[in-house]
């Protein structure tokens, strides 16, 4: 573990310090700041010639100053001679442009690939990516890991304590797209699982249609990789409550809250949303008494000193 450094950005100091606790290092030293004008200035302030670096920075809000923090940090350990460099992406923004859906737009989460590659990145270690062939875009491996575990565990202590309690359970998909992670999370369970059809007008903007599957009097939990928005998930809601669901829950991945999120999660039948802390939530996001976050920081500190080691990571993804 001598040869394992950590160097996180600015996009999550919380969960970075939370991972390097769990591998038993402290960050490194990395000096990050900004020209009068904007520009992202990196200096890596301790030796790394020869040594394994892991560079900590979800990509989320602001996208765009994070990411280029990211390439920045990779290029510059690149530049130090470092051995091996992984980035270490809890959450990979872009995602969701994987495929051109209209005539003349780019494939976003591509080039975001070719940028971490180019900057100098051996190893990718992300969660939940938005659709799994992502993994491809890379030349390097690429370990996508998941939630599933955190969040189940949560769901099993609270809402599923009891053989009575599972057989009230039912995992919920908000959309077609999501239904085989709602189908292997109901499997772990021994839960039923259900679908909301779901009809899209434009961007950020989601109608539930109907109910497909059976939630009258039951305890439901909401599964998804992320809430942006909050549309899609606040009309399933709606959709699962004139159903006669007895509760509602919602449980994600990646908190985004962008825009109305908050207020429409506080306003809707939802009554806890369960999130992981892979992106910081906001002041507002803090305050409401619906958002409940879990941390993944074992879970990809557990990644990092695996692949550090070379030993197999495959129990991760159970």
């Amino acid at each position: 573990m001598e040869e394992l450094v950590l160097f996180a950005g600015n996009s999550n100091p919380l969960l970075a310090s939370r991972i390097a606790e769990y591998v038993g290092k402290p960050l490194g030293c990395a000096k990050v700041t900004n020209f009068s004008d904007g520009e992202i200035q990196i200096e890596i302030q301790e030796n790394v010639r020869g040594r394994d670096v892991y560079v900590i920075q979800s990509t989320c809000k602001p996208v765009n100053d994070n990411l280029v923090e990211l390439l920045l940090m990779l290029d510059a350990v690149k530049r130090s001679a470092a051995r091996r460099i992984a980035a270490v992406i809890p959450y990979f923004g872009y995602a969701r442009q994987d495929k051109k859906v209209a005539p003349r737009v780019p494939i976003s989460a591509k080039l975001a690939a070719d940028m971490l590659m180019v900057a100098g990145a051996n190893r990718v270690i992300t969660m939940d990516l938005h659709a799994g062939q992502i993994q491809g875009f890379f030349d390097c491996p690429v370990d996508n890991l998941y939630a599933a575990p955190v969040l189940r565990d949560y769901a099993k202590r609270v809402l599923g304590s009891t053989p009575e309690d599972i057989s009230n359970l039912v995992i919920v998909s908000p959309d077609a797209g999501g239904v085989e992670r709602a189908r292997a999370f109901a499997k772990r369970l021994k839960a039923d699982w259900a679908i909301v059809d779901k009809r899209r007008d434009m961007p950020n903007k989601a109608q539930a249609m109907a109910v497909i599957g059976d939630v009258a009097d039951k305890n439901v939990i909401i599964l998804d990789d992320m809430v942006d928005t909050a549309g899609t998930l606040t009309e399933a809601a709606r959709a699962l409550a004139e159903k006669g669901a007895r509760s509602i829950h919602a449980f994600c991945t990646h908190p985004v809250l962008s825009g109305p999120a908050v207020d429409r999660i506080d306003r809707s039948p939802i009554q806890t949303l369960v999130a992981t802390d892979s992106i910081p939530l906001s002041k507002e996001a803090l305050e409401s008494d619906k958002i409940h976050i879990l941390s993944i920081a074992d879970l990809v500190g557990e990644a990092i000193i695996r692949s550090h080691r070379g030993d197999s990571v495959t129990s991760l993804f159970v």
